[in-house]
């Protein structure tokens, strides 16, 4: 379906991975791009990252290089107004998105107020669960938040469960609220072929995948116990985690005792190849805004295991019947639920097929979702 607007947009963005060849963010920013007159992307990054500016036809990247952290605001803001400025924003076919409801958010309200644009919010992370608020930092933003959500044009949130959070704590908010999941392209992998061969790399093990950011909310370290309990139970596991962040040196430390059933890889751009070729996938995280991974994996026909966070609290996840669903936290359901797999094959055989038909059904073509991207930054001109 082709849809072009003459439409100016400037995102506020913190994902590196944009200035990385062949991500799957830099292609999606790519689609949206094609549609639009321009696509101007800000990136909260740091000097000695060495990023540089690049574009990709009306795609442009701009790497802010700022010193330090503490300098991200300012610099965001003073590079989104020489955009606006330079590229002539006009409030009838302009508009800025931002990656969050916090600093990103905070840089779009303040051009929002200077040259009046609207302004969309996007919230990818489910903010208002209780696990979220860990850190002082956290909960900084969480008032941001509320101070900055009434005032944004619109809303894009990635799930439901965020949609319905919203909802109770804002009952009089006005502005719209739009789901849109983050695109993931079924078709790809499913087409995928498998590069890489797990079961060749641990021969006579039973593969337990995670693949994710190494940091604390996604409470990897309860996998970790896990493995303990799976070691005791005699079962020849091995659990791989794929990742990198600011938790993987204190785990590694933490899981040097358990040989070679835990093993630490770093982030891959091929994780179908793991999904494809892994026993299990398991998710332990407090909290997800989505859960991409989940959907990856199901669709790679790799059985899952989770706790019950972002998209596993919907319809689409089936406690017993296409998955296993835990609560938060609970290392004894999880360590059943995966002795469960290990023990019968065929019910991990029947997790797969129902899963990949579940996730059949509610997939749009990117054709379709690149329309809804666009179409939704369109309804605040």
């Amino acid at each position: 379906m082709l849809y072009y607007i003459f439409m100016k947009v400037v995102s506020i963005s913190t994902d590196r991975k944009l200035f990385e060849e062949g991500s799957v963010v830099l292609t999606r920013q790519k689609y949206y791009a094609e549609r639009m007159e321009e696509l101007h992307v800000i990136v909260f990054s740091l000097s000695k990252n060495g990023y540089k500016y690049r574009s990709f036809g009306n795609l442009h990247l701009y790497p802010m290089n700022s010193s330090s952290r503490i300098s991200f605001l300012f610099d965001a803001y003073r590079l989104g107004k020489k955009i606006i400025l330079e590229n002539s924003f006009k409030k009838e076919n302009s508009v800025i998105t931002t990656q969050d409801s916090f600093e990103t958010g905070l840089v779009g309200y303040l051009l929002k107020k200077k040259f009046n644009l609207p302004l969309q919010l996007q919230i990818h992370t489910d903010f208002l669960n209780s696990y979220f608020k860990n850190s002082s930092l956290n909960l900084a933003r969480v008032v941001l938040a509320k101070f900055l959500i009434p005032k944004a044009d619109g809303l894009r949130v990635v799930s439901s469960v965020i949609s319905g959070s919203l909802q109770k704590e804002f009952p009089n908010l006005k502005t719209k609220i739009d789901i849109l999941p983050i695109f993931i392209d079924i078709e790809k992998i499913k087409n995928s072929a498998i590069s890489i061969n797990l079961r060749q790399k641990y021969p006579d093990r039973f593969i337990i995948l995670m693949a994710s950011r190494v940091t604390k909310e996604k409470n990897i370290i309860l996998a970790i116990k896990l493995v303990s309990s799976l070691i005791r139970a005699n079962k020849r596991i091995v659990l791989l985690i794929v990742g990198d962040g600011p938790e993987k040196k204190t785990l590694q430390l933490y899981a040097k005792d358990m040989g070679g059933y835990v093993v630490f890889e770093p982030w891959t751009l091929d994780l179908t190849s793991y999904y494809k070729t892994a026993d299990v996938f398991l998710l332990t995280s407090q909290y997800e805004g989505y859960g991409m991974t989940l959907i990856e994996a199901g669709a790679s026909g790799c059985p899952i295991v989770t706790t019950n966070v972002g998209i596993a609290k919907t319809d689409l996840f089936k406690n017993g019947e296409n998955a296993f669903v835990c609560p938060v936290g609970d290392v004894d359901c999880l360590s059943k639920a995966i002795i469960d797999l290990i023990e019968n094959p065929e019910k991990r055989k029947l997790f797969k097929e129902r899963m990949q038909d579940s996730i059949k059904r509610v997939t749009v073509s990117k054709e379709e979702y690149v329309y809804r991207y666009v179409a939704m930054l369109e309804n605040l001109l």
